[in-house]
């Protein structure tokens, strides 16, 4: 009869040294009761302007990266591509005529440089048959001294020199001219070069026409809205007919793959943590589902509230007793690991966050139990 006492006793005191133990866990590793699930909120903002015409989701739906969220009235934008489209076309046919310019005037000026070698080649004969006929001239004029030609002979002799010196003048006159036409040429050729602009793709007009093209059809592509991000659209408050406004957020997405926790501990808790340390998430909406994590890194700073602005921009001081000192919360950033079955997130919700010290690079945080109900 004996032994049942025995070893009933040695059962109790078992489960009793067994939940002690347990107790004792929480209390020499850091635990919060003030935690909160937090992930990225991406705001949708389209990137221009108009009524929604077409709106392919409903509040708190889940969407994949690249799904439709809504459209904004195309027709504006698709008669700006039309038009950008048409100026394009137009600024290649201008180019196209600018090219011809430039041959032409290339082809004016090789003219011209052909008109002064002409002048200057006419120029050189003169100065030949001049020397030709003044020779000739002071020949006959000795001769005649001499009695051994005729005055008419000598007449002769000297107007062909003066007619080939006539001729020279106006050579001259057309070689003058043949420069000045020559540099006009020139001048028109740089003139239209510079119409022109550079070659090919590199030509200004013909990338500003593309770049106006590009920007219309970007335009018209984000009259499309889509998810950027795998998550929930939350609050939705859009409906067909609303006004879109560029760089206006019009909806919230949650991204399903940024969950974290963040968990606020007394700052007399912190200098035991570190990052890597494991941790032990329960939910308040899952308190029979703890969920692992670790320690991702600890917060450097918090707002301070006595010293702040207040009314008549005087110091705003909350009274405090000098016998009782409170501590402040310091956030830590928590990283999930793998969720349970049948455990959903939802942004802003409270959970019970404990912090194994001293498990940095282990490979598990130890037990998964649940923070019993009256730590939760």
């Amino acid at each position: 009869m004996w032994m049942r006492y025995l070893l009933t006793g040695c059962i109790v005191v078992i489960a009793i040294g067994l939940i002690l133990l347990k107790y004792w866990d929480y209390v020499v590793n850091p635990w919060t009761r003030d935690g909160q699930v937090r992930a990225e909120v991406i705001q949708v903002t389209p990137r221009v302007s108009g009524p929604i015409v077409k709106l392919a989701i409903k509040d708190n739906q889940f969407v994949k990266t690249g799904d439709l969220l809504f459209v904004i009235d195309p027709r504006t934008f698709k008669a700006s591509l039309d038009q950008a489209r048409a100026q394009f076309d137009r600024t290649g046919d201008t180019n196209l005529g600018d090219q011809k310019q430039v041959e032409a005037a290339e082809a004016q000026v090789d003219v011209a440089r052909a008109e002064v070698l002409q002048a200057k080649s006419a120029i050189k004969e003169a100065d030949s048959q001049i020397t030709k006929d003044e020779a000739e001239y002071r020949r006959q004029e000795h001769l005649v001294k001499e009695k051994a030609t005729s005055v008419k002979t000598l007449e002769r002799a000297r107007a062909n020199y003066e007619v080939t010196l006539e001729k020279r003048t106006g050579f001259l006159a057309s070689l003058a001219q043949a420069r000045a036409n020559q540099a006009q040429a020139e001048a028109d050729l740089a003139q239209a070069r510079a119409d022109l602009g550079a070659a090919g793709n590199e030509n200004a007009s013909i990338r500003e026409a593309r770049a106006a093209l590009e920007q219309a059809e970007l335009n018209l592509e984000f009259t499309e809205v889509r998810a950027p991000r795998d998550g929930y659209v939350t609050n939705l408050d859009i409906q067909l007919g609303t006004q879109a406004v560029a760089n206006q957020p019009v909806l919230a997405l949650i991204d399903v793959n940024s969950y974290w926790i963040d968990g606020y501990f007394r700052e007399t808790l912190v200098g035991k943590m570190a990052a890597g340390d494991k941790a032990v998430i329960t939910l308040m909406s899952y308190p029979d589902k703890p969920i692992e994590g670790t320690v991702e890194s600890l917060g450097w700073g918090i707002a301070q509230d006595d010293g702040s602005t207040g009314q008549d921009l005087l110091p705003s001081i909350s009274p405090t007793f000098e016998w009782i000192r409170l501590a402040q919360r310091v956030p830590v950033r928590i990283r999930l690991g793998e969720l349970p079955e049948g455990v959903l997130l939802r942004v802003g919700t409270t959970c019970s966050v404990l912090v194994k010290t001293g498990s940095e690079g282990s490979g598990d945080a130890g037990s998964m139990t649940a923070l019993p109900q009256i730590l939760q």
